[in-house]
């Protein structure tokens, strides 16, 4: 035993000389591993961000192919496709060679481990792999015919956007376009119409095409071709979002043929205002949630509850946008920044585009947010904004307009052929098309019939059938559908969506300057010339002069609820957030001369004086005086001080209107029409 220590020895020297090495190869090995990690790492965040750019660069070269395209068009006088319409065709393009121009690779894992949920799919999963944990957050769902296609799936899901996109980001500047390039003469003078075409229209067409679609889906069960539960609420969803008209097709025509104005006016208010109407009325429709176990049957108590989400909802967003553009204009008159027109430009920009994010962040709806701060930023801050910001105004939004809406109807086209869900049910299909004419048929002829038992100059015939030929779907419609598709109900109904806006852009997009010569309706109308008395019955905007002097009363004798509120508007709310009008001096009672002269700017005297000369005071004998706050100018250059009462001269309503057509004409001067341009 004893020649054996003398090894142990040996081997115990060799052990403990071999630790360290072992120590650092090991410490080594486990750099080498976290540094193959933090590699790996790096490579995948590479190549997201290069695939995050391939994508966008994807829709901004269809964006660039469909304006090289339309101004080909527009060169040789095409009128029977719109940009939207090639933008969608480039879309179908894309997602074609996407979906079938790639080929498909087989996923590795035959047999994906299966697990039971009881309240669906989680969004974040968090595993713990070898001692670290990893978090993996939920992409949707996968077609369980493409289970072995996970990496085409993968890269196809790629090229999708989240739904909150086109809300926060892409909505925003076409809603606000419509609202700040509106054009206020033809659309007050029809504003009854309009407002009843809207919200009662929208309204109407709802529950009409909900009532159809739920006997169409009642068939389907019968004939076997549904397999998931689609209820009566989501039948009524389906109705809300397809009365959501987008007759931007039609409207560009119409502004490049200046068709007839008031037309237009309905058309286009119409559209602008039901937009606003039917993403309230979905929301109405999602808050419906009767008590006790048939949560999806009628409830008298969550009807009338729907119904205050409605007018709460919608009222409150009108403050709200009311509200920031009143804010807009008072900033925009007392401080000088019309002194530096990029700043000034950039705040508007700014303040108009808060709004809808505001009105999201407070529970109401955002496009009816940013739609009345958009008419009212066009009323009233427009006015206080320098020469160069109104140009860079205009030019922005109608700029970003014009980006935003062929974008989604680029990404309309791509999503045909990209979307993983698709559910294609021809019953659906064929009803949904039969539901959306009847249900636009109930909502133009009914109520242009008690339109015009009101109205002195009726909504003639060819009007209405322009109308109804008009109802187009579009970006809105699409918005709405692509917000949710999670169950069984809504994947139908977005499919159906985009089949529905295909049609209407292309077939009725296309057919509307024959149907313009089928139905006599007049083009190559001049606007500011255009005298035809097609109005309202609070219609004040015309009857000057003389001649009309008998048109004048009787406008006046029925239009007393919008002359209160024009009159108000003009001797009140413009001279408090604007620099026209007439000086809050002449108009405020005397007890409030000192509120009224902080109110009233200089440059809102000057304009007066400029605008309105009958502006005057008489002081005795010859002289005339005019008074400047503090300061009179005599009519013979002598000046002196002094607080002298204004009294006017002349028809001063008529000076008041004449000046409402000079800054709509300003104003729409430099833009276009349509929510891409105005006649």
């Amino acid at each position: 035993m004893e020649p054996l220590r003398p090894q142990r020895r040996t081997a115990a020297r060799v052990l403990d000389t071999l630790t360290p090495a072992l120590i650092l190869l090991s410490a080594v090995t486990a750099e080498d591993g976290g540094a193959m990690e933090e590699l790996t790492t790096e490579k995948e965040a590479e190549e997201s961000h290069r695939q995050d750019s391939v994508n966008l660069l994807t829709f901004i070269m269809l964006l660039t192919l469909t304006i090289l395209t339309i101004w080909l068009f527009k060169h040789r006088r095409v009128r029977f496709l719109h940009e939207t319409g090639l933008a969608m065709i480039y879309g179908l393009l894309v997602g074609v060679i996407l979906r079938y121009g790639i080929p498909a690779t087989s996923y590795h894992n035959k047999t994906p481990p299966s697990c039971s949920l009881k309240e669906g799919p989680v969004s974040t999963v968090l595993l713990n792999i070898s001692g670290k944990f990893f978090e993996y957050t939920l992409k949707g769902e996968i077609n369980s015919r493409e289970i072995h296609n996970v990496e085409q799936n993968d890269m196809l899901r790629k090229v999708t956007f989240d739904p909150e996109v086109f809300f926060n980001i892409l909505l925003p500047p076409i809603i606000f376009h419509a609202g700040y390039s509106l054009k206020k003469r033809h659309f007050f003078r029809n504003m009854g119409s309009i407002i009843t075409y809207a919200f009662l229209g929208t309204a109407i067409s709802c529950f009409v095409i909900g009532n159809l679609m739920y006997g169409v889906v009642k068939l389907m069960q019968v004939l076997g071709q549904l397999t998931d539960k689609f209820y009566y609420t989501d039948c009524l969803f389906f109705g809300a979002i397809m009365s959501a008209t987008d007759p931007v097709t039609v409207l560009a025509i119409f502004n490049d043929l200046h068709a007839d104005g008031d037309l237009y006016a309905l058309l286009f208010g119409e559209s602008v205002m039901n937009d606003a109407v039917a993403i309230v009325l979905s929301s109405s429709i999602v808050a419906y949630q009767p008590s006790g176990a048939n949560t999806h049957m009628f409830d008298t108590a969550a009807f009338f509850k729907s119904v205050g989400v409605f007018i709460g909802i919608f009222s409150g967003s009108f403050v709200m946008g009311a509200a920031t553009g009143v804010v807009t204009a008072l900033v925009t008159k007392f401080t000088k920044l019309h002194c530096f027109p990029l700043l000034e430009t950039a705040l508007f920009f700014l303040m108009s585009w808060s709004t809808f994010l505001l009105a999201e962040a407070c529970g109401f709806t955002g496009v009816v947010a940013v739609l009345f701060c958009g008419i009212t930023q066009a009323h009233y801050t427009y006015n206080n904004l320098s020469a160069e910001s109104t140009q860079r105004t205009k030019q922005l939004f109608e700029v970003l307009h014009f980006l935003a809406e062929n974008f989604i109807f680029s990404y309309m086209g791509l999503a045909l052929f990209t979307f993983q869900n698709h559910i294609f049910s021809p019953i659906f299909i064929i009803g949904a098309f039969i539901s959306i004419f009847i249900g636009r048929a109930f909502n133009i002829y009914p109520l242009s019939f008690f339109l015009n038992l009101g109205r002195r100059h009726k909504i003639k015939g060819n009007f209405q059938h322009m109308m109804m030929f008009a109802g187009l779907r579009g970006a809105m419609a699409f918005a709405l559908a692509i917000r949710d598709t999670a169950t069984y109900a809504r994947q139908m109904m977005f499919t159906t969506t985009l089949l529905v806006v295909f049609f209407t852009v292309w077939v009725f997009g296309g057919g509307t300057t024959p149907m313009l010569s089928v139905l006599h309706i007049r083009v190559g109308v001049d606007p500011d010339q255009d005298q035809q008395p097609c109005t309202d019955s609070f219609q004040v905007l015309q009857g000057e002069g003389p001649q009309a002097e008998g048109q004048s009363k009787t406008k006046q004798e029925s239009a007393w609820l919008f002359r209160l509120w024009y009159t108000f508007d003009h001797n009140y709310l413009k001279p408090i957030l604007t620099h026209s009008g007439p000086p809050l001096t002449s108009t405020l009672p005397a007890y409030c001369s000192p509120l009224a002269s902080c109110l009233t700017s200089q440059q809102a005297y000057e304009n007066q004086l400029r605008d309105d000369p009958d502006f005057m005071r008489g002081d005795g004998g010859g002289d005339l005086s005019f008074t400047f706050g503090d300061t009179t100018i005599m009519a013979n250059g002598a000046s002196g001080s002094g607080g002298g009462g204004w009294r006017r001269g002349g028809n001063s309503r008529s000076v008041g209107l004449e000046h409402e057509r000079q800054e709509e004409r300003q104003h729409l001067g430099g833009g276009a029409g349509a929510r891409a341009g105005l006649p």
